[in-house]
């Protein structure tokens, strides 16, 4: 296991509400693991649903602990296994070892599912009981800078969507203006470097077929996969991505497009917002930063232009052997509702999995979420990403060949397909 100071990071939250009984009669105190230590926005909505919960709850405390994603998914594993697991931890769909060994525990009797959004149930739904509280949920966007784009002479259309020709005029540009076209690094990440492709993908294919795709009962050698890959891999040549992007770390990603080196474009689940929207000083995007959000490109003869990933992303998950169930359940419900789903919409400029009132969002972000909406509006959804998809060789696969060797330019469109296939596709 990576050691990991998780004393340093956690945040003890223990409280016994005033006039609180007798040591005798002391509060149950559940453990709670969270991801987001270094996104404020996140943790501050974290750190006040625990501190509303124990105000309301006399007899529960929580030991909250802030514990980056990757070290608390390798302490989580480990702990399951050995029974020392926290009451509740953060989980994503993509993580379907833990359901499948029975670490978690149902929520259908703790949470009330009504206030969960009808779309965001079937990400954590097996064997018709819900496993997870979606909290966090995303479209995949393509964000760019206004001011670098118009001046490297590229005129974004009133449809917010260059053609295929008009991108790759883009990458073209920016590479001879001296300007990165594209931030992206896969240097902590299993996922950034398919982004470009795979959205692409979908809208060249459509949701059916682009499902098929991700169900393998597409191959990757289809004419139409083919077509997209050599225009990628023409982008890849032409320098599209940064120098460092095998090594370069998502939040250095950020950092690279909107402040140093800086980028033209930065593909992006809009979770962006958690590192953008933090103060300049703790790396967050300068305020006079001319941010904007443009469609992915439309591709040749694609049969779905309009279409955009919608997936749900952080979530809370109850351990299934915890002996504290009654104040877990008591929290994960608190958690629960529209008012809940309203301030993280509010704080965090990010879509959620729970209900929330739009008419009650007061943001100092409302020029990007009106943005964010009016490039969301009228497109057709495909629920989840690649690795909500992918198992075992055939996500490692995915991981080493599309998000790494095949963007960095070392593997050719024949040579990556050919990776996928015997990987992915069920003949």
């Amino acid at each position: 296991m990576r050691a990991t100071a998780v004393g340093l990071a956690a945040i003890s939250l223990v409280a016994l509400c005033a006039g609180a009984a007798p040591a005798s009669a002391q509060a149950t105190q559940i453990t709670m693991w969270s991801n987001w230590p270094d996104e404020p926005a996140k943790k501050d909505w974290v750190t006040a649903r625990v501190k509303d919960f124990e105000a309301a709850n006399n007899k529960c405390s929580v030991k909250l602990s802030f514990i980056p994603k990757a070290d608390l998914y390798t302490q989580a594993k480990s702990a399951v296994r050995t029974g020392q697991a926290p009451d509740i931890f953060y989980m994503e769909p993509d993580q379907p070892e833990f359901l499948a060994g029975g670490f978690l525990e149902p929520l259908d009797g703790y949470v009330d599912l009504n206030q969960y959004e009808d779309w965001s149930k079937p990400a954590w739904t097996s064997k018709g009981k819900v496993y997870g509280l979606p909290v966090e949920a995303y479209t995949v966007e393509l964000y760019y800078n206004k001011d670098a784009v118009k001046k490297v002479g590229i005129d974004v259309p009133a449809s917010f969507q260059l053609t295929q020709d008009q991108f790759t005029d883009l990458v073209k540009k920016g590479v001879a203006a001296g300007i990165t076209p594209v931030a992206q690094g896969v240097g902590d990440r299993p996922f950034p470097g398919g982004l470009l492709l795979f959205e692409s993908l979908l809208r060249k294919l459509g949701t059916e077929e682009y499902g098929k795709l991700l169900d393998g009962k597409l191959s990757f050698k289809d004419p139409r996969v083919v077509e997209v890959m050599t225009w990628m891999k023409t982008l890849v040549d032409a320098g599209a991505y940064p120098k460092s992007f095998s090594t370069l770390k998502l939040g250095e990603s950020h950092f690279y497009f909107y402040n140093t080196p800086g980028a033209l474009t930065f593909p992006d689940p809009s979770w962006f917002t958690g590192r953008a929207f933090a103060p300049p000083e703790g790396g967050g995007m300068p305020a006079n930063f001319s941010l904007g959000i443009m469609q992915f490109p439309a591709m040749d003869k694609g049969t779905c232009p309009e279409c955009k990933t919608l997936a749900v992303a952080g979530s809370f998950v109850m351990y299934a052997k915890s002996k504290n169930k009654d104040c877990s359940g008591a929290l994960m419900k608190s958690m629960a509702t529209v008012e809940n789903g309203t301030k993280w919409m509010e704080q965090v400029s990010l879509q959620t999995g729970l209900k929330s009132d739009p008419a009650k969002i007061n943001s100092p972000r409302k020029d990007y979420f009106a943005e964010l909406n009016a490039r969301n509006k009228d497109v057709k959804y495909f629920f989840g990403t690649p690795l909500l998809y992918y198992r075992a060789k055939c996500a490692e696969t995915y991981t080493q060949v599309m998000n790494n060797a095949f963007p960095a330019g070392l593997l050719s469109v024949q040579d990556a397909a050919e990776k996928m296939d015997a990987a992915c596709f069920k003949s």
